[in-house]
């Protein structure tokens, strides 16, 4: 990679549970960071990891080689893209990697609508949850122009042990999706199969172990109390609205929609089932 397409300075857009992992991250393999939330009591945070805080997202943009959206939902994501939001203010030949969760045609209409001002939109979605992001290990699936990937790997190597380029803008958005449909389905099994335990008076524990060795085998279970349903509407929302646009019938994805809906208050503990 040349001098004149390396990437030094890295913009961050959300200082959340998964944001702030990956700016330490960042920070500790020599990126200059800058960060903005909507949040300002989270700036101690940020600069306690070694990040310089922006009071603006304007002021962050006109910095930055690179920018990592880190924010909840897609509206949020529409908005920041926005003509009154990051757009006016981004250098060019600068990426906006989207790590949100979001309908893959946002992407499309985010990167086309960039592309006249010579930014690039790719989108650069995260699976394995906060755990990973601790430790550094995430999975991006990664959808942009290969030479545009192949810029920002070594951003995305700060925080991700495996990065996957799913081909065109949005493709990783589908990545994602389909991530989130089986890891969904995969919580409410769990739930559903260690409830049936302990109701029945099985040891719970030894149980889940010992499935954890078996056909039964899945992420979620091996890694029990560590997942909430917190995000699995909004996931399964775009899911489900993918669906729609092309016309396919997913009957088990919406099940599990309602589903999530009714678990979403458990913690998902060994000791706390429900039926």
């Amino acid at each position: 990679m040349s001098k004149s397409t390396a990437l030094s300075t890295v913009g961050v857009l959300g200082a959340g549970r998964m944001g702030q992992p990956i700016i330490g991250h960042l920070a500790r393999k020599g990126f200059a960071v800058i960060v903005h939330d909507v949040d300002a009591s989270k700036r101690v945070h940020v600069e306690a990891l070694g990040a310089r805080w922006a009071d603006a997202p304007a002021a962050l943009a006109r910095e930055s080689h690179a920018v990592l959206v880190c924010v909840g939902y897609d509206d949020e994501v529409r908005q920041i893209l926005s003509a009154d939001g990051l757009l006016p203010h981004l250098v060019r030949t600068a990426i906006v990697a989207v790590l949100s969760t979001v309908n893959p045609q946002t992407m499309e209409e985010l990167a086309a609508a960039a592309e006249p001002a010579g930014v690039n939109v790719v989108d650069a979605t995260m699976c394995r949850g906060g755990r990973a992001a601790d430790e550094g290990t995430l999975l991006a699936f990664v959808g942009g122009p290969a030479d545009v990937v192949q810029r920002l790997e070594p951003v995305l190597a700060c925080f991700c042990s495996d990065i996957v380029h799913t081909g065109k803008v949005g493709t990783a958005q589908v990545a994602k999706a389909a991530n989130n449909m089986v890891m969904w389905a995969c919580l409410v099994a769990n739930h559903e199969a260690l409830a049936l335990a302990h109701r029945s008076g099985v040891d719970v524990e030894l149980l889940r172990s010992s499935l954890a060795k078996t056909g039964a085998d899945n992420y979620a279970l091996r890694n029990w109390g560590t997942h909430t349903m917190s995000w699995a509407e909004d996931d399964l929302a775009i899911v489900q609205s993918m669906a729609r646009e092309m016309g396919l019938a997913l009957p088990q994805a919406g099940l599990n929609r309602e589903l999530c809906r009714l678990l979403k208050p458990k913690r998902f503990k060994l000791d706390q089932y429900g039926v």
